[in-house]
């Protein structure tokens, strides 16, 4: 694949939808335009909300789709996918090598990609020689508005169920202090580990219809931009049902790109940066 391939996406929208934990539909965008150009804009505008309107409702049928062939994989199949992908993390030299790296806590109820193997081996540190100490962040659904945060856990024990069994970090730790967020930190991450629903190979990513990662990873950008760091590797893990044929994603220009995909085959590196160190 050449680097060029992550430009593919044709669009001329500016809204995302994608979500992790929930099923919530993202609200549609409301444009704000002052009197003198309203009448001018009228027309566009209106062709951009039908535009939305029916890529939204592109999403729910690509989302019902995907969700019917995950529930229909074998059981076997499934396991063995789980081990393939982790592994081929677990071995990448990116992976290896990164310090710190936000990730997600696999759900089975939402046929996610395992990564308890991943997590575990992160958080035992076990292996000095061959892997550096990392600094582990993952998620804790603020709210019901797109608001999700990434906070550092040392220890599995360190999470607990929320209301939709979902294993979560407790904001606060056991000895009553609050937790550290990705967003606050003082250092880079290298690596984010997303889920999602669907993929395809030029990057685009469908999730859960709430826009939880989309937002959390634009507000991140904005920090590594403020900071003056580089942006970590966008890194989704998909079953092969979850891939997709090009342009079978709706997409609009906020739903953020991702850098490489982990697949039971190996890793599919997309973007030029992905392609350079992959």
């Amino acid at each position: 694949m050449n680097g060029g391939s992550v430009f593919c996406i044709k669009t001329s929208l500016q809204r995302s939808s994608s979500i992790f934990f929930s099923s919530k539909i993202l609200t549609r965008p409301t444009y704000r335009f002052s009197p003198a150009t309203t009448v001018a804009m009228s027309t566009n505008t209106s062709k951009s909300q039908e535009e939305l309107d029916s890529i939204f409702k592109q999403k729910r049928v690509v989302r019902s789709t995907v969700r019917k062939s995950l529930k229909a994989m074998d059981p076997s199949l499934r396991i063995q996918q789980d081990d393939a992908i982790q592994n081929t993390v677990l071995e990448a030299p990116w992976f290896k090598s990164c310090r710190g790296l936000c990730a997600y806590i696999s759900c089975k109820s939402l046929n996610e990609v395992d990564t308890s193997k991943i997590l575990s081996k992160i958080l035992q540190q076990t292996d000095p020689n061959t892997m550096a100490q990392k600094k582990l962040y993952v998620p804790w659904v603020e709210d019901k508005n797109s608001n999700m945060r990434m906070l550092h856990i040392s220890h599995m024990d360190d999470l607990i169920a929320n209301s939709m069994n979902i294993l979560e970090p407790a904001p606060v730790d056991a000895q009553g202090n609050q937790r550290e967020d990705v967003l606050q930190a003082e250092e880079p991450i290298d690596l984010f580990i997303l889920p999602g629903l669907a993929f395809d190979k030029c990057g685009r990513r469908l999730g859960r219809g709430g826009g939880y990662y989309d937002t959390f990873l634009k507000r991140y950008q904005d920090r590594a931009k403020e900071k003056g760091w580089s942006n970590p590797l966008k890194v989704a893990l998909s079953y092969s049902p979850q891939i997709l044929e090009d342009g079978n994603i709706p997409v609009t220009p906020n739903d953020v790109l991702i850098d490489a995909l982990v697949t039971p085959s190996g890793v599919v590196p997309i973007s030029p940066r992905a392609i350079e160190r992959m």
